[in-house]
């Protein structure tokens, strides 16, 4: 394993995290026997950053890593998120009807200490808000999570979804440790801006979805998803998008073809290869996949390949968004 400073923190991160969402939640059905077998082999090729949330299936993500968790702190970099909530006042899916974000320092303090009791922890290594809550003001939020660091219950602060301009103004209230965003080779928003000013101001980018929620691995067939299985809901997922769509990843397995390794070890190395600050978190519930994502750290890219690669993605441009018209509304405040 490669490891990663996180932002100006001297925290050495393995240069790919885990995330653990699909574990139990949004990729159909759980297996909890797998997903612990999962952590446990995480441990055993020297995956030290892990991802959860206090949304992943209601907290059952936080207390099944705990289980892992508490018997090899020492080892493990733990990240979670808040904010998402249900109107009857607990945490809950960003996609659920009633759902809402609640960035207000109220709500803050009551699930940070949600999140350490599922965990089973004294203190949080990364803590999130899980998007901008555009009715609280940055600064207040972040000043909340501040207190948080006083008070010895997390270590370092970050922001998910962000804009620079955000960003700029909860950083200069208190240091942003890790800006985390989609980005895959599918998914390029944060080239825009947000990437400049986490660079500028010393912040690592933590890529989720790397593998585009495994559209850029050639292997997902729409039809047999889970029917709970949140993909079925998104854009660029849908009939009259994916034909276009499977276009490009098939030319982009053939380039890897060419490379000796897997369309998703190709696609984690391109994410690798923008920069030394960038951590993507790949998520997956199974050891066989856990295992095939590590070997990207093997796989160097020329300049050459980059070409190749960004004159594939030019020749066949994604078509669809990467979340629904609502969810959309919630990213880049």
């Amino acid at each position: 394993m490669e490891y990663r400073k996180l932002g100006t923190t001297g925290e050495e991160l393995s240069a790919l995290g885990l995330g653990c969402m699909g574990m139990s939640f949004a990729y159909g059905p759980a297996d909890d026997k797998e997903s612990l077998a999962t952590l446990e082999k995480a441990l055993d090729l020297g995956v030290n950053f892990w991802d959860t949330a206090d949304m992943y299936g209601n907290g059952a993500n936080e207390e099944l890593i705990s289980k892992v968790l508490v018997p090899n702190r020492d080892k493990i970099f733990i990240a979670t998120k808040f904010g998402f909530r249900f109107k009857d006042g607990i945490a809950g899916p960003s996609s659920a009807s009633g759902t809402y974000f609640d960035g207000s320092p109220a709500w803050m303090k009551v699930a940070v200490e949600q999140s350490l009791k599922r965990l089973k922890i004294d203190t949080i290594d990364l803590y999130y808000a899980h998007r901008v809550d555009p009715n609280v003001p940055i600064e207040e939020t972040v000043g909340a999570m501040a207190d948080l660091v006083k008070e010895g219950k997390v270590r370092y602060l970050g922001l998910s979804e962000v804009s620079a301009n955000s960003l700029r103004k909860a950083h200069a209230v208190h240091p942003i440790s890790a800006v985390q965003s989609e980005y895959s080779l599918l998914t390029r928003d944060v080239e825009n801006g947000i990437l400049k000013t986490t660079r500028e101001l010393g912040i690592s980018l933590v890529p989720y979805s790397p593998l585009a929620r495994g559209l850029v691995t050639n292997k997902l067939n729409v039809d047999t998803l889970a029917i709970d299985d949140f993909r079925r809901t998104l854009p660029r997922y849908q009939s009259e998008n994916i034909d276009n769509n499977n276009k490009l990843i098939e030319n982009f397995a053939a380039f890897a073809a060419s490379k000796s390794c897997t369309p998703a070890q190709l696609a984690l190395a391109w994410v690798l290869a923008q920069g030394e600050d960038i951590i993507p978190i790949p998520g997956t519930k199974k050891r066989n996949y856990l295992e095939e994502n590590v070997g990207a750290i093997e796989v160097k890219l020329s300049s050459a390949d980059l070409t190749v690669i960004n004159e594939l993605i030019n020749r066949y441009p994604i078509i669809g968004e990467r979340y629904s018209e609502e969810a959309m509304k919630m990213v880049n405040h």
